[in-house]
């Protein structure tokens, strides 16, 4: 495989990868999907974080998605055992 395909696949799953987050975080669904919308607001968080409250956004922001990763990754111990009941 040449060099240009093996970055071109790289990017291609970066983007993939990008996008999914923007499903699971659930904005597709609450924008409608209103590309206008989910541009605009990524322009203002670009916007934030080059601002002088940047550090302190792209901690809080940060910290919130590592407790969602986190939260994602415990199993689910509402759910009724296999058999129970």
């Amino acid at each position: 495989m040449r060099d240009w395909q093996i970055k071109r696949r790289a990017r291609t799953r970066l983007l993939i990868e990008l996008g999914g987050l923007v499903v699971k975080a659930g904005l597709v669904d609450l924008t409608d999907d209103d590309r206008a919308m989910l541009y605009g607001a990524f322009l203002w968080m670009a916007d934030k974080l080059r601002s002088e409250d940047g550090p302190h956004a792209s901690a809080l922001w940060k910290r919130k998605g590592r407790r969602a990763f986190d939260a994602d990754a415990l199993p689910d111990t509402e759910a009724p055992a296999i058999g129970a009941g």
